[in-house]
């Protein structure tokens, strides 16, 4: 157990102090850290809140609002003590199913945490939530997308315009899990970090491409890490043990991805699994377009893992012992499936692969890829409202040939912005049935593709499962993924020239909160015209950074660009360039699960 110093008053905001050296000590209400690296902290022995964070002598933690598990835990059972030179704090609030854990190690500026959960937190989200001085800490994460002091909410609670106009949303702070491994919150010499190993996400919910709230800038600076919400939630909640993970202090700089939390095996962490009590799984993963990141993903009903391929391989996180569902993306469109034993102690030996069907193609704008960044506003919605005087104005026409992705929008919405338009060109030779396929990363209020081609409808593919969350007015974009078949027939189309819009089926509330849905890709099969092709496919080279589209007119030869004829060595004309061979490329999912109901609807879900 451990010693306690003699009991002192709490530190006054702004005064500097320190121990003696690493140690713990107790004080009327709280108990004191001292980490011996110059950060000292205080728990509240009544709710587990830490009431004191000071660091260098300058003391961080807000007085009005304490930092601690979603806005406090409440009553609580507060104990410490020293294991194996480390300070560990547990915090067992009455009636809640969850018990918190603060750990310290000595000579180091940071906060262990991990937080043990048997069920749902109220009110349905769980987050750790540092609320500091914005005095010493200024500068949010993405800064300014989340600062909303001085602002007025417009849409709910969370959604401000500000004086100078620009739309801020404690939403526009998230990254992406499989990205998010460091976020923080900075000031003169000093950085506050959340810092999240493979091991943090295992527990949590959404898979890799979920996001969530890293930030908010009012009166406070808030930093937080969420663990589960109701945010654009696409699966069921897991329990267990969420982390450990960390807040660091440093003197400004980012700190390392990298954070050793082996010293937990010795500290009685109840659902804690040692690297000795894991396995991991290995192979090859090919199939994936080498511009287009190689993403591996595992879950279960108890975990979650994911990695990046490198090259055409890859190997997994240590996971716990199981049977996962795997599944490959290309960016985050689902092109693989297969499921996987792993045993402790062990490396399975797993080789995944996309076979993708090769249809061809009338014309395709933007990419199956699971993502809406090639498009028009794709550059911007993550980080402010569909609203915001920054964007550009919604709907619009694309010409199949001339107009690049940029000229497409990301979403339509059902009472503003009107439909996305199509003009295209066809010979007579493709005059007969073909087949459209629009790909959606998100919907909201039930909002789905209906088109229209020359005045044929499409019929109704019905409403998609609805995710009870803001979508794109927030900045997600991922939620299941449904990909929309319709056959169209010969009678519908026109040899020259054709028109088709795309609108929205449904309705929803007003403006940006009507119906909607946000583009993944659209594409028409068929066959190609006589002779030249009359409309190339206007395909993007998208990855996680965001193209640059090519302004370069069809038929100039002065670039490759994709057709039907060559892929990306098809040079714009009627040959491909010189040393490259002509082959059909058309990057589709091999998972393809088709279900008739009017039009053909494929739902590829993340989970």
């Amino acid at each position: 157990m451990f010693s306690l110093f003699p009991p002192f008053l709490l530190l006054g905001y702004g005064a500097s102090a320190a121990l003696a050296a690493f140690g713990v000590t107790t004080f009327g209400n709280g108990f004191r850290v001292d980490t011996g690296g110059g950060l000292i902290f205080d728990i509240s022995k009544s709710n587990g809140d830490i009431t004191n964070l000071d660091y260098n002598g300058v003391q961080y933690q807000d007085p009005s609002k304490l930092s601690a598990i979603n806005s406090g835990l409440g009553s609580s059972s507060v104990t410490a003590e020293s294991i194996g030179g480390h300070i560990k704090i547990t915090v067992q609030p009455s009636g809640l199913p969850l018990t918190q854990y603060f750990v310290a190690k000595p000579s180091d500026p940071t906060i262990y945490m991990a937080t043990y959960i048997t069920g749902e937190i109220s009110p349905g989200e769980l987050r750790w939530l540092a609320r500091m001085r914005r005095a010493v800490l200024p500068n949010g994460f993405h800064n300014p997308v989340s600062d909303v002091k001085g602002c007025t909410a417009f849409e709910g609670k969370d959604t401000f315009r500000c004086p100078n106009k620009e739309t801020r949303c404690k939403m526009y702070s998230s990254d992406r899990f499989i990205d998010d491994i460091v976020h923080g919150v900075t000031g003169s010499n000093v950085g506050v970090w959340m810092i999240m190993p493979d091991v943090a996400y295992e527990t949590s919910s959404g898979g890799p491409f979920m996001r969530d709230i890293n930030n908010q800038g009012s009166d406070q600076q808030e930093l937080y890490w969420y663990m589960n919400s109701g945010h654009v939630r696409t699966e069921p909640w897991r329990f267990g043990l969420m982390g450990p993970f960390a807040m660091r202090f440093t003197t400004g700089a980012k700190p390392s991805e990298t954070l050793d939390t082996s010293f937990f095996e010795s500290l009685s962490i109840r659902g804690y699994v040692p690297a000795a009590g894991r396995g991991s799984v290995s192979g090859s993963a090919t199939g994936v377009p080498s511009n287009f990141e190689t993403v591996l993903h595992w879950y279960n009903s108890k975990a979650q893992y994911w990695t990046k391929a490198s090259g055409s391989t890859y190997k997994s996180p240590l996971m716990k012992p199981g049977t996962y569902t795997m599944k490959m993306y290309k960016n985050e469109y689902e092109v693989a499936k297969d499921s996987v034993i792993i045993s402790a102690g062990a490396t399975t030996t797993k080789n995944i692969a996309s076979i993708t069907p090769n249809p061809p193609v009338i014309f395709r704008i933007g990419e199956f890829d699971g993502q809406p960044f090639e498009f028009k506003n794709g550059d911007k919605f993550l980080r402010m409202h569909p609203s915001d005087y920054r964007m550009s104005s919604w709907g619009g026409t694309y010409t199949v040939g001339q107009s690049n992705p940029k000229d497409f929008p990301m979403a339509v919405f059902s009472k503003i912005g009107g439909p996305a338009s199509v003009k295209f060109n066809l010979a007579s030779n493709q005059l007969t049935a073909t087949t459209l396929r629009i790909g959606t990363t998100l919907s909201f209020k039930g909002g789905r593709p209906t088109v229209n081609i020359n005045g044929w409808r499409s019929s109704d593919p019905g409403v998609p499962t609805l995710i009870d969350s803001r979508g794109v007015t927030r900045g997600a974009y991922r939620g299941y993924g449904e990909v929309y078949t319709w056959n169209v027939p010969a009678s519908a189309l026109r040899a020259g020239a054709n028109t088709m819009t795309i609108s929205v089926a449904g309705s929803g509330d007003a403006d940006f909160l009507s119906a909607n849905f946000i583009f993944d890709a659209v594409e028409l099969q068929g066959q190609a015209g006589s002779g030249v092709p009359t409309n190339p496919p206007q395909i993007s080279d998208t990855t996680s950074t965001l193209p640059t589209a090519s302004t370069t007119p069809p038929g100039s030869c002065s670039q490759p660009k994709y057709a039907q004829c060559g892929g990306r060595d098809f040079n714009g004309c009627s040959t491909c360039s010189s040393g490259t061979k002509c082959t059909t490329l058309n990057e589709t999912s091999s998972m393809i699960i088709f279900a008739t109901v009017g039009a053909t609807v494929q739902a590829t879900q993340t989970q």
